[in-house]
């Protein structure tokens, strides 16, 4: 057990681990509490890695196999370290031939980063999107919800800078 913190404590803070102790207890008896739990340990840690998921069995005498099989079927569930900031870049036709490419190209480059990629500084993680049904401002971008349309490639740099 004393092994499996040091393991933790090389990527969460140990205050990080105490509050993750504190929902694994509010949950932990609750019948089908099992999915909020998860909710809550991703919204307190950014992802849920495999170690942090043993964890939570452990405490919860739900097996290891259960609990992967939430974390990988539910969409709102990550494994890997997501970024502070979530950047889609639509690379649907009409944004695609409005110069959604040449934007994806840019992001790739700049900030040295492929599609479904996290920076590694956990700034942004970056996705490319098909639509975002924003057609008539093409080509777009969506930052954390907010749509910038109509981007240059010489203004994504400026947008993407405005988030910390």
């Amino acid at each position: 057990m004393e092994q499996q913190i040091d393991n933790l404590l090389e990527e969460f803070t140990l205050e990080q681990i105490d509050e993750l102790d504190k929902i694994i207890e509010k949950y932990r008896v609750e019948p089908g509490g099992i999915i909020p739990l998860l909710e809550e340990a991703q919204d307190l840690l950014g992802y849920l890695p495999i170690n942090i998921q043993k964890q939570i069995s452990n405490k919860t005498n739900i097996s290891l196999s259960r609990i992967y099989g939430i974390v990988t079927f539910y969409s709102i569930f990550t494994m890997t370290p997501r970024g502070k900031h979530t950047v889609k870049v639509c690379l649907g036709t009409a944004c695609y031939v409005r110069g959604g490419k040449k934007n994806a190209e840019i992001i790739e480059k700049e900030f040295e980063v492929k599609p479904g990629e996290t920076t590694t500084d956990r700034r942004f993680t970056y996705e490319t999107v098909r639509c975002l049904g924003a057609c008539g401002l093409a080509p777009a971008i969506v930052v954390d919800g907010e749509v910038y349309g109509r981007v240059k490639p010489s203004k994504v740099k400026e947008i993407l800078e405005q988030y910390k």
